[in-house]
């Protein structure tokens, strides 16, 4: 109880999304810990790509933009967009004008969170989910700092549930809502999922990369286990914004310890293996395609341009 009074007194705007979101914090679900204010009011987010020629935020960018501050007017050329004729304008010139316009400096911001059924996993300080919830909260005080929008996608083995961007006091509650679905009640309705079917991953960044908000920032806080088949659609994603994955794992979906049979269930679609941790060419294969895995995932990664941060269950994850 001291240490969550502890934290609570660090969380500040966190503190109240904590509470908004509903997670009864027991052993099982601890939930993030303490979050440092003078760690999060340090963090700053680089953005790497610039969007049509201009990167929106804190500063303004360059060229022009989709803005509402008028720049400059000038007289109409070819291939220009006819919707930037300003009428007014051109009929007191009789000369077409083109309307050319500040770039937005608002930063929009996408938050995709994985609280699929492996999200409940963690055998070492907290789960995967608690590290997540940490991870969001960081994020949706950081876009809250700089009264940008932001948008939440929460995704599972279903449909993502999505809510629209938003600036200020809306943005950080649609957050709130997304944090209340805790991963752990998941795993008492595990279905099977049709392999044919993509991943809800992939569906959530076909959303963003669908969406009509400018050029700015998505956080991807997933455990990006299973089949690879968001690639695609991060392409997408990635020629119009600045794209930070966040990938939290355990330690023990990297190494089996030796404590005899045991057996596996799958979480997400209910698949049971008996295996015999005993065996010490079995632990090793499993370390061997564990490691592949992670590196196939940081090479796609990386392959896009993308910022990848690993976390884990286990020490200080801010």
């Amino acid at each position: 109880a001291g240490a969550r009074g502890r934290a609570h007194r660090h969380l500040g705007m966190s503190t109240d999304l904590a509470r908004v979101g509903g997670r009864q914090r027991t052993p099982s679900r601890p939930g993030p810990g303490p979050i440092a204010d003078d760690l999060v009011r340090h963090l700053e987010i680089v953005l790497q790509r610039r969007a049509s020629g201009r990167m929106p935020g804190d500063h303004r960018g360059l060229g022009f933009g989709d803005g509402l501050d008028l720049d400059r007017l000038r007289p109409y050329e070819p291939g220009d967009d006819v919707r930037r004729i300003d009428w007014s304008a051109t009929a007191r010139s009789l000369v077409p004008q083109v309307r050319e316009d500040l770039p937005d400096r608002q930063l929009t911001a996408w938050l995709l969170l994985d609280t699929s059924a492996s999200m409940h996993f963690g055998t070492a300080e907290r789960r995967k989910a608690d590290v997540a919830e940490g991870v969001a909260l960081v994020v949706g005080r950081y876009v809250a700092r700089r009264t940008d929008r932001l948008g939440v996608i929460a995704f599972d083995a279903g449909r993502p549930v999505i809510t629209p961007p938003a600036g200020g006091r809306r943005g950080m509650l649609g957050l709130a809502r997304a944090l209340a679905v805790d991963p752990g009640d998941a795993v008492d309705r595990v279905t099977a999922v049709d392999p044919a079917e993509p991943s809800s991953l992939a569906r959530a960044l076909r959303t963003v990369a669908a969406s009509r908000t400018s050029g700015g920032l998505v956080v991807v806080i997933s455990d990006f286990l299973g089949e690879r088949d968001w690639i695609r659609p991060l392409t997408d994603v990635v020629g119009r914004h600045s794209v930070l994955a966040v990938e939290i794992g355990d330690c023990r979906e990297h190494e089996l310890v030796d404590v005899g049979e045991l057996t596996l269930v799958d979480p997400e679609t209910g698949r049971a293996l008996r295996v015999d941790t005993s065996d010490r060419r079995l632990r090793s294969a499993f370390s061997d395609a564990a490691a592949a895995e992670r590196a196939a995932v940081a090479s796609a990664l990386r392959r896009l341009g993308v910022r990848h941060l690993q976390l884990t269950t286990d020490g200080s994850w801010l």
